[in-house]
């Protein structure tokens, strides 16, 4: 953000007080700045009365009639642009002078180096860029050590490799009278470096939501009671990783380094025991890992001797999770969306293959449907979630898409029983639906519906966030609402339980709870015969050419395009990033991290997206992501708004044709008071779930 973008606030006491004084002194004053300023009607002055505050100023001692007004135009967030298109349309030269003088000559960082966690012998690259007056100069610091770096016009600091002796580093930058935060380079075992470190590297001077990556998995330990036990999680990721253990899927308080150890283990210590890697984008997790104790009663885990008894496993894990929110006709929700989030990173360190879908009409519900029955096969392990409008006539769910009108019938709905039936004849060897929705009679529906003949599998498991003929409720929180279900059943999600003993607990936990007492109790039908879990390992088929297709199908569906730079005529290079909220949701940021000298503003912004996608362009190229309507990259309140335009895009279902864009760059050179505007088109092909064609 240039200094003229910046509020008149942002110029400091001393600079205000000099306008001020330049304003008292001339009839070309604070009267006529007040006129000429208040054209817009955001930095009028609202009524006579705070004219007349402003000039009776004058009455004390060192009182500023300007200096008042000045207040006034900073408290409604008047840009310092317009302040000297202002002063002078009012002809004050020299208090036009002075301001453009002032903000010209301060000096504000446009870039703050990132702290990374980087591997022995890898290059690093840091960079710290500044907006200032002519000859810049930065002097690189490491720790106390001055003379590391010579002061020059470089922003970047290009490490080779780092030593193998050194451990930590801290740089900081410092421009003339203005300094740099400091960042903190961790370094990593090297043997642990994966396959996409060359790409993290590649922007590792700008925070990326595509780049973290767990580098050493935590292992399996079997120990005996009273010895020590010590588990590892390390992950690459710009900004840095943070972590936070849980074990049998509860949080561990304390429990927030890389590694965790216990000097002393007993019975209590036997568990599951996960990490959860994050930074202010993206969270990913470890994989979930037992630690066995022996003990002089039991050579064999709890765990273990359950799956051995139980012979249980699934051939792969398949989860289709769809959250409707804004109803065309009906009353809008705000869950699903957390909801949604929430649940797909726990079925994945269950090892489920996820799409989450968010906002789908009555066919892209049935083609999503589809494509999920696609990618189950023999004892794969199917699970569905849904969250939105509902509703049960004659023991049939039906599941309401976002534009069903306001009497709606079966006829506009999805029929969960006869997704079952489908789902049968892919002999899955665990059908599990989670229906978060209201079960109330719809009055307007008399249709029975016909569907088929279910098959006496056994393997069958319904949890009703409600019971029959009674609602199910959000837990209003702002913006970040869970739903009553999910609030209880993400605590014990991850739990190594058969799932219906899983589902019991969550009904006797929601039934403790004094919000839910005569509202909503969970329901659970289930014929469920053998002890099968979540937890269940993978055990891939004899066929191994189902799973890969599987994979690929998968695959296909989530695939994120490339990060990719733009080089334009004038000099300026411009990032673009890729980062995936649901299956059918992108993000997309934008940064320019290249601009030449004589070029003194400059600015990228997406338009002209594909006619086949929906786009409100007031929700896009925002400097934060809460802005584009996303809460869950928020979570963490980030802003780096000096950085990158945010845009983020729904409904990537409907895309019929490939996602072409238009990235504008307007720039303006020194001395000249035009812009100029350079256009490039970018096509990124078909992104995440619009492969699929559930259009």
């Amino acid at each position: 953000m240039s200094g003229w973008s910046l509020p008149v606030g942002s110029l400091g006491e001393t600079a205000l007080a000099r306008l001020a004084e330049l304003l008292d002194k001339t009839i070309r004053g604070w009267r006529k700045l007040a006129e000429v300023a208040g054209a817009d009607k955001r930095y009028k002055c609202r009524s006579d009365e705070e004219l007349e505050c402003c000039s009776l100023r004058v009455l004390s001692p060192d009182g500023s009639p300007s200096r008042r007004l000045l207040q006034l135009l900073a408290e409604r967030a008047c840009p310092n642009k317009h302040l000297l298109s202002s002063l002078e349309r009012m002809g004050h030269t020299e208090a036009a002078q002075f301001l453009t003088t002032t903000v010209n000559s301060t000096i504000r960082l446009t870039v703050q180096p990132v702290s990374q966690c980087v591997a022995e012998g890898k290059r690093v690259s840091l960079m710290c860029q500044a907006t200032g007056p002519p000859g810049l100069e930065y002097q690189w610091f490491v720790g106390n050590q001055e003379d590391f770096c010579p002061l020059g016009d470089q922003v970047w600091l290009i490490l080779s490799s780092m030593a193998v002796i050194i451990q930590y580093f801290l740089f900081s930058l410092n421009i003339a009278k203005g300094s740099s935060q400091w960042a903190h380079l961790d370094q990593i075992d090297p043997s642990f470096t994966c396959i996409f470190f060359s790409f993290f590297l590649a922007s590792s001077y700008c925070p990326t939501m595509v780049g973290l990556q767990v580098a050493v998995q935590p292992r399996p330990q079997s120990l005996r009671e009273g010895g020590p036990m010590e588990l590892e999680c390390s992950a690459f990721g710009n900004p840095p990783p943070q972590y936070q253990w849980f074990k049998d899927g509860r949080q561990m308080m304390d429990a927030k380094l890389a590694q965790f150890k216990v000097q002393r283990v007993t019975s209590n210590d036997q568990g599951r025991y996960c990490c959860k890697v994050f930074n202010l984008f993206h969270e990913v997790w470890s994989s979930e890992v037992e630690v066995e104790i022996e003990t002089g009663s039991s050579s064999m885990p709890q765990c273990n001797r359950r799956r051995q008894e139980s012979g249980c496993y699934a051939t792969d894990k398949v989860a289709l999770l769809i959250g409707n929110m804004n109803y065309l006709y009906h009353k809008q929700l705000k869950a699903p969306m957390v909801d949604v989030h929430e649940l797909t990173n726990l079925l994945r360190q269950l090892s489920f293959k996820v799409v989450s879908l968010l906002d789908l009409t009555r066919d892209e519900m049935q083609r999503a449907v589809s494509e999920f029955l696609l990618l189950l096969d023999k004892g794969v392990y199917g699970l569905l979630y849904f969250a939105g409008h509902g509703y049960e006539n004659y023991g049939n769910s039906f599941m309401v898409p976002v534009d069903a009108p306001s009497s709606y019938t079966s006829e506009h709905c999805l029929c969960v029983q006869n997704i079952l039936h489908h789902m049968q004849e892919r002999q899955t060897g665990l059908n599990i639906f989670l229906l978060d929705m209201c079960r109330k009679r719809n009055v307007n529906d008399d249709i029975i519906p016909q569907v088929g003949v279910l098959r006496v599998t056994a393997n069958i498991v319904f949890g009703y966030a409600t019971c029959v003929d009674a609602e199910a409720y959000e837990v209003n929180q702002g913006e970040l609402s869970n739903g009553i279900f999910i609030s209880f059943l993400k605590q014990r999600l991850l739990e190594d339980e058969k799932i219906t003993v899983l589902l019991d607990k969550v009904a006797e936990d929601m039934g403790k709870c004094e919000i839910t007492q005569g509202r909503q109790a969970l329901e659970l039908r289930s014929n469920l015969s053998e002890r099968r879990a979540l937890t269940d390992d993978i055990k891939l088929p004899d066929c191994l050419e189902e799973y890969s297709a599987r994979n690929l199908q998968w695959t296909k569906a989530h695939a994120l395009p490339d990060s990719q730079y733009l080089q334009f005529d004038c000099g300026a290079r411009v990032q673009l990033g890729y980062a995936a909220e649901f299956s059918n949701i992108l993000i997309i940021f934008t940064r320019i991290v290249e601009t030449p000298v004589e070029v003194v503003r400059c600015d990228a912004r997406l338009t002209d997206f594909s006619e086949d996608l929906d786009v409100d362009l007031k929700l896009t190229n925002k400097e934060n992501l809460e802005e584009t309507g996303s809460i869950l990259f928020t979570f963490r309140s980030f802003d780096f708004s000096d950085c990158c335009h945010y845009t983020r895009l729904n409904g990537l279902q409907k895309l019929k044709k490939e996602l072409a864009f238009t990235v504008c760059l307007q720039y303006q050179y020194r001395g000249m008071d035009d812009y100029i505007e350079e256009r490039r088109e970018v096509n990124i092909d078909k992104p995440l779930v619009s492969k699929l064609n559930l259009h």
